[in-house]
């Protein structure tokens, strides 16, 4: 039996399970970063979103308006 090179064995058994626990804390730190980016990214695309909408509904209700000012101008010239 070497006593020695067991105690050995056991320590290098230990450092590599203090890098996977290291390993392990930085991975989480990342994933709760990534997730708090996401959020934010996802808030600003549904604001985007929103202010798209409502420029489409304004463009739309400025071409109904162009519209109609059309149609009047047409009336004049009859």
């Amino acid at each position: 039996m070497n006593t020695g090179e067991d105690i050995d064995q056991f320590q290098l058994l230990e450092d590599k399970i203090d890098s996977l626990i290291e390993l392990i804390t930085t991975l989480r730190k990342e994933k709760e970063s990534f997730a708090e980016k996401i959020q934010i990214q996802e808030k600003k695309l549904a604001d985007l979103a929103e202010k798209f909408e409502n420029l489409k509904t304004a463009r739309d209700k400025a071409k109904q308006r162009i519209i109609f000012l059309l149609e009047k101008v047409e009336q004049i010239d009859i």
